[in-house]
């Protein structure tokens, strides 16, 4: 298997994806370049550097791991069967796995990075801010370090719901006429039997990180879909799907059922009263797309538990769960009933 890295037409310097111009430039010579220019430069694959030796051993204990070659600096470079594209751990040059991303494995469509490392920084810094106690080393610049900008892999679908509903809607209105009070109840068959279009709906294909982190972070603007071309990689993180659509499926269904029970649900308004007799959804047919998009992603591992945090790379909307420092609020709490506890013997003794 072979490494890969765009090079500058210029100075033959590594290019690098900017989040901000969506452009790919050199920080060495400034030169910048537009992705049509690079799709003339390259087409969709990087040209390989040199040939990589990818070293298996009987004795390895994951027999998954690789071994690549960083052209830049020599250094070896170890990834999972999972990563597309990486940076050397030493130089810190992007690399790009050439022939991950080939047949089923190459994504139709790519959202780049428009939020960017600073912008996510402080974002995450802000989020902390309201949150007393979680643990110093969770904000520390230290642990900043390790905010890594990541394509992650989605299956999006538009899927066409059958949906089959009735219930018994009713009518209810009172009225006083002198010294009488009426009521009058009207009841109505409610019918719905429709064929619903759910567009968009996403699920990520990478079974290392939480389904309902990335779903927190939703949604993402597909207008700003590009043709896949994988010199957005280029300074970033990217992985291959690892849950194809047969596993992702059950979550699409789910989805794509609650997204046409929201519309027939919408659609019966107006009654005091609803009894439903019968409500169903099926997926009567799915289609799929393999698209990247962009996460700035986080861990941070404290008293065994691993603890992740995801921003859109193109919103900005963040979420996570932060751990809970107990000693800050153990102190807290003891700080608060001392303060209490002084104030109640000052109180008594003014009554005294």
């Amino acid at each position: 298997m072979d490494a890969s890295i765009y090079k500058c037409p210029n100075c033959d310097a590594e290019l690098v994806f900017d989040p901000q111009s969506q452009q790919v430039n050199c920080l060495y010579c400034r030169s910048t370049f537009t992705m049509e220019h690079i799709k003339e430069l390259y087409g969709d694959i990087a040209p390989p550097t040199e040939p990589v030796q990818e070293n298996k051993s009987p004795d390895d204990n994951d027999a998954h791991a690789n071994l690549y070659h960083c052209s830049t600096c020599g250094a070896d470079i170890i990834a999972d069967a999972d990563t597309t594209a990486t940076f050397c751990y030493y130089c810190h040059n992007p690399v790009i796995l050439a022939g991950r991303l080939t047949g089923d494995y190459k994504p139709s469509k790519i959202i780049g990075f428009q939020i960017t490392r600073e912008q996510a920084v402080n974002a995450f810094r802000n989020w902390c801010g309201s949150k007393k106690f979680i643990p110093s080393g969770f904000k520390s610049d230290r642990q900043l370090e390790k905010m890594t900008g990541l394509y992650v892999p989605f299956w999006v679908t538009n899927c066409r719901v059958r949906a089959d509903y009735s219930a018994i809607g009713k009518k209810i209105r009172s009225w006083s006429s002198g010294s009488y009070r009426y009521t009058e109840t009207s009841e109505y068959s409610v019918e719905r039997c429709a064929d619903i279009i759910a567009k968009g709906i996403p699920a990520d294909g990478a079974s290392k990180i939480e389904d309902l982190l990335m779903e927190s972070i939703e949604p993402y603007d597909y207008s700003a879909l590009k043709d896949f071309s994988m010199a957005y990689f280029s300074g970033f993180y990217a992985d291959k799907y690892d849950v194809d659509k047969a596993g992702v499926f059950p979550r699409i269904r789910e989805r794509a059922n609650e997204a046409g029970k929201s519309v027939v649900r919408e659609s019966v308004g107006g009654y005091s009263q609803l009894s439903v007799r019968n409500e169903s959804y099926e997926v009567a047919k799915t289609d799929w797309q393999y698209i990247m998009l962009p996460v700035w992603f986080m861990t941070y591992q404290y008293n065994g538990k691993m603890y992740e945090f995801a921003i859109n790379g193109q919103t900005g909307k963040l979420a996570g769960t932060p751990p809970l420092d107990k000693g800050k609020l153990l102190r807290f709490s003891a700080l608060i009933f001392a303060a209490v506890a002084f104030m109640i013997f000052l109180g008594g003794q003014f009554f005294i």
